[in-house]
């Protein structure tokens, strides 16, 4: 008896955000930097992938995400695109291509769904970036904000650590949050602040918030990949939880190839190719 064919998973768009919101469903978004971790993910139901310019640190080795260029995330939205299918897709914004102008802003947001083949752009800051929100969400272009830490300015934190920790600053990310959703974002990332905070903010925005570092009352979560899966060892956030060790299991796996390499072992029969015996006297006879 032959099996009936699964019906095809069904496309997440910024509309499937806001209906989860709105139906208490808790949105679990990771990032991915190439077409193979973006189909595992696809694979795993994961609804939604930001391609962010983490990518900087757990992919290309800088010590911020400041040295990330328009082009290096188009190369990896690229690929990601190639290799999702159903999830909401959604590209960071790096460094400098938003914040000089509203046509910068527009302009590189569009090359990031034109070229890139994201469904959505993602933009650091608040109330300073509602002309650029607003200037983006006119032309057709869904935009996802990102307020607590935000890492394009580590240098004007001094670090990567947990913001909005006092009552003034809580209030002024609250307006902010009600700032971005009035301008036209249709979610926000809230990053390293106290859990209790987020939980309010998304209580009184209409639109999802996604934490990362800011608890469980957020009405979704993201991770990078890289932190999830143990790759990344050069240091660990308070708020990853490795759901794998793949950095040790991968340097086992390189230091065994190694051995065998050095000892002779690999490869071995099973992982070489053959001729037949008489061709291979034939190629003897020909070559002496």
């Amino acid at each position: 008896m032959s099996q009936i064919p699964e019906p095809p998973k069904k496309k997440i768009t910024t509309q499937t955000f806001l209906q989860m919101k709105k139906n208490g469903q808790k949105i679990a978004m990771i990032t991915a930097y190439d077409a193979q971790t973006a189909e595992i993910a696809d694979e795993s139901g994961i609804p939604s992938i930001l391609v962010g310019d983490s990518l900087g640190m757990v992919v290309l080795g800088y010590e911020t995400t400041l040295q990330v260029t328009m082009e290096d995330m188009l190369h990896h939205c690229k690929a990601v695109a190639r290799g999702s299918k159903n999830a909401l897709l959604v590209g960071d914004l790096p460094f400098l291509s938003y914040q000089v102008s509203l046509e910068e802003a527009v302009r590189n947001s569009g090359r990031l769904l034109q070229e890139g083949g994201m469904h959505a752009v993602k933009l650091e800051g608040g109330r300073e970036r509602a002309d650029a929100v607003r200037a983006i969400v006119s032309t057709g272009i869904p935009v996802m904000g990102h307020l607590g830490l935000t890492p394009q300015s580590v240098n004007k934190f001094g670090g990567f650590g947990v913001q909005a920790n006092t009552a003034a600053a809580a209030q002024r990310l609250l307006e902010d949050a009600l700032i971005l959703q009035q301008s036209g974002c249709f979610s926000i990332v809230l990053e390293s602040i106290p859990a209790r905070l987020a939980e309010l903010v998304s209580k009184r925005l209409d639109i999802p918030t996604i934490g990362i570092g800011a608890g469980a009352g957020c009405d979704g979560q993201v991770l990078v990949s890289p932190d999830l899966l143990g790759l990344f060892s050069r240091f660990t956030p308070r708020f990853v939880k490795k759901y794998a060790n793949l950095h040790q299991d991968i340097q086992k796996a390189f230091s065994a190839y190694l051995l065998d390499v050095q000892n002779g072992v690999f490869p071995g029969v099973e992982n070489s190719y053959e001729m037949s015996d008489v061709e291979w006297e034939e190629t003897l006879r020909i070559i002496h």
